[in-house]
């Protein structure tokens, strides 16, 4: 970055930055980003928070799933600058110290996962369903998951786990 704040473009013509304030993780960041800059590139680059993945940068894949006041967006989608006062969750904080969340040991426990690429993204994506409270049948998760995809499973496991642990709370409907 230049010493004025402003980044330059490929043109040679400057981009501006912009101060940016959310709450990340529970702690309260500020950084000066570029305008430009998306919400997946600036936790990872920015923050270091490389749990977010990136697949397509065009929406997709839904690998770089995120909450954004409790809302799963894709954050190639979402410009760094909109999260202005607002919360993001990312996987990291599904864990504490060196202990899985009750969501990721389900995954574990139902062979959810090969590579991982797509594992945050499934993660983050059922974080919202069992947040929103309702009551989800086996299909109505399948949807709900379609937004994020998988190269390496039939996604069998990952709607197994993932009912498996709303279940556990209260939140799996009686399939038909």
């Amino acid at each position: 970055m230049s010493s004025d704040g402003m980044d330059a473009l490929p043109l040679g013509l400057p981009e501006p930055n912009v101060v940016v304030t959310a709450r990340v993780n529970g702690t309260t960041v500020t950084e000066q980003v570029p305008t430009r800059l998306n919400v997946a590139d600036f936790l990872r680059y920015h923050l270091g928070l490389t749990g977010t993945h990136v697949g397509c940068e065009q929406g997709v894949c839904g690998m770089c799933t995120v909450l954004v006041d409790g809302e799963a967006v894709k954050s190639c989608l979402m410009l760094a600058a909109q999260l202005e006062g607002r919360r993001v969750q990312t996987v990291e904080s599904l864990t504490t110290g060196s202990e899985l969340s009750p969501l990721q040991q389900r995954f574990r426990q139902e062979h959810a996962l090969q590579c991982g690429f797509c594992t945050p993204g499934f993660l983050m994506t059922a974080t919202a369903l069992s947040a929103s409270g309702e009551k989800r049948s086996r299909a109505e998760i399948r949807e709900e998951l379609a937004g994020v995809l998988c190269r390496c499973t039939g996604y069998e496991f990952i709607v197994d786990a993932v009912r498996a642990h709303l279940a556990s709370e209260g939140k799996a409907a009686a399939d038909e």
